[in-house]
């Protein structure tokens, strides 16, 4: 008797359903995983400091309602010169290849545009401070015997390598203590903002910490 060659009915029957699972598998994909950044790419948040929750577009490119204190994720658009719409304000702004920024609205002045520089061991954390106030600020424990981030001027920033750990901080003015941050988890290779708002000795520290681009 000569064995005929072919598939069976339900062996085929069953191969259609592997190929449309698979399909439907890489559908789902799509559906989590948000489109890569391409090949020099420039990186924006929004950091709200002000009152009321705020909205920025840049480039066509639109942050969505944030609330105050809080931050968004960062969102990549073309490298260029651009004029930020933000609330009722506008700031330009240069955003080069490659690098991290952050948009900080403020309550009682003009927006920011702070640089955020890119940090690449994946052993350590990187504390990074930015000082938006108009004192000299360091950041230390909150016993104010060990000094983490020494003396950054008004308007610019202090960083220091870190090991991973759940801390909390305070703000000093030389001896003088101003404000106690949040406890924060520094994490592995991730980069933890401590932005400083206000005048006059009030101060109001914020923490940013690193979240993946959308």
């Amino acid at each position: 008797m000569t064995r005929q060659s072919g598939f069976h009915p339900l062996t085929v029957l069953f191969t259609m359903l592997l190929g449309l699972l698979s399909l439907q598998t890489h559908a789902n994909d799509g559906a989590l995983y948000a489109p890569a950044a391409p090949k020099g790419s420039a990186f924006v948040r929004l950091l709200n400091a002000g009152n009321e929750p705020v909205s920025a577009v840049i480039a066509g490119v639109t942050i969505k309602s944030v609330p105050s204190m809080e931050s968004s994720s960062f969102s990549f658009l073309p490298a260029g010169s651009y004029t930020t719409k933000l609330g009722s304000q506008s700031l330009p702004v240069k955003l080069e290849a490659d690098h991290y920024y952050t948009l900080v609205n403020l309550s009682d002045g003009a927006p920011r545009l702070v640089d955020e520089v890119g940090f690449k061991d994946r052993r350590k954390s990187l504390m990074r401070l930015h000082n938006l106030t108009d004192r000299q600020l360091s950041v230390k424990t909150t016993d104010g015997k060990t000094e983490v981030i020494s003396s950054v001027a008004p308007s610019a920033q202090g960083e220091r390598e870190i090991n991973p750990v759940k801390i909390q901080l305070a703000l000093f003015e030389d001896e003088r203590r101003l404000a106690e941050a949040k406890p924060v988890l520094l994490k592995r290779g991730e980069v933890s903002s401590l932005f400083v708002i206000g005048k006059a000795g009030k101060v109001i520290p914020v923490w940013v910490e690193s979240k993946s681009a959308n």
